[in-house]
């Protein structure tokens, strides 16, 4: 009995480690990304020196009116983080 209540705790142990992983972004994502770093470098060093990761971005949507063309167009590519939208929409 004891071993069963160890097994089933251990299952969801590991099932519970395995949703908290995001997923891997697509190749598509990823090179939607390195477009974006490369568009938006200058804006970035200007407009949000020294921030990092989800501060850089906050920043950078924050500070869209003061944007680069290239950079907008940039970012407009990327998606928004989160589900996608439900289909037919």
């Amino acid at each position: 009995m004891k071993f069963k209540i160890a097994l089933t705790l251990a299952a969801f142990a590991v099932a519970g480690s395995a949703l908290a992983q995001p997923p891997a972004p697509t190749p598509e994502m990823q090179a939607a990304r390195q477009a974006m770093r490369q568009a938006c470098a200058a804006d970035m060093k200007t407009l949000c020196d020294g921030k990092e990761g989800r501060e850089m971005m906050q920043c950078m949507r924050q500070s869209q009116d003061k944007l680069s063309a290239p950079c907008k167009d940039a970012m407009s590519k990327m998606r928004p983080a989160g589900p996608p939208p439900p289909a037919g929409k």
